[in-house]
């Protein structure tokens, strides 16, 4: 019947419209691969961050934080405290912000214990008597990075085993104060799993 094959030819063509020419390999790998390359940033770069930016925020553990960033903060390497401060909040799992804020604060001091720790350290460990200064050694540095640090190499071990010494009793004292200050501020306790709330 003439009607009866117009229909089908219509239908068919409807059909057709429907589901449309067959999408090449092309088309199809460009928003996949985009999915794909969001999912591994978000699992491998913006989740850590997060986890980075969130974690340790108990009063215990952010006074661990602020404690500890103030005791690398005053470590006798110039130019260490930074880093070092980001790998012991990411091994500990700390709050990163507040730990780096706590270096940051303590840079001062950092300045102002400089050469108290290299002479601590000839004293405690035989080395000679520190005859440089602060101003010197910027300049050296600021000069030669690579010959300042071999030339002031036995002094900076001798300074920072003096640090070694300090540290853990500085850092015992700030921890029980910060926590007492900081447990009276409304933050999140600590859950039984061990976790921040």
């Amino acid at each position: 019947c003439p009607i009866t094959g117009r229909r089908g030819k219509l239908s068919d063509a409807r059909a057709a419209r429907g589901r449309g020419p067959p999408s090449s390999p092309r088309s199809w790998s460009g928003p996949s691969s985009r999915r794909v390359a969001m999912r591994w940033l978000r699992s491998k770069i913006v989740e850590p961050l997060k986890a980075q930016l969130t974690q340790g925020i108990s009063p215990s553990r952010l006074a661990a934080a602020l404690a500890l960033g103030a005791v690398l903060g005053v470590f006798p390497v110039l130019g260490t405290t930074t880093l070092l401060s980001a790998l012991a909040a990411a091994t500990l799992r700390l709050n990163q912000p507040a730990i780096q804020v706590a270096n940051y604060v303590a840079y001062p001091l950092q300045l102002a214990l400089y050469l108290p720790f290299f002479r601590a350290g000839a004293a405690l460990f035989g080395g000679p008597q520190v005859t440089f200064t602060l101003s010197q050694v910027q300049a050296e540095l600021a000069a030669d990075v690579s010959g300042t640090v071999v030339r002031y190499a036995a002094a900076n071990l001798r300074a920072a085993g003096a640090w070694a010494l300090f540290a853990p009793l500085a850092g015992a004292v700030l921890f029980l104060a910060l926590r007492a200050l900081l447990a009276r501020l409304p933050l999140p306790a600590r859950r039984p799993d061990g976790r921040d709330s």
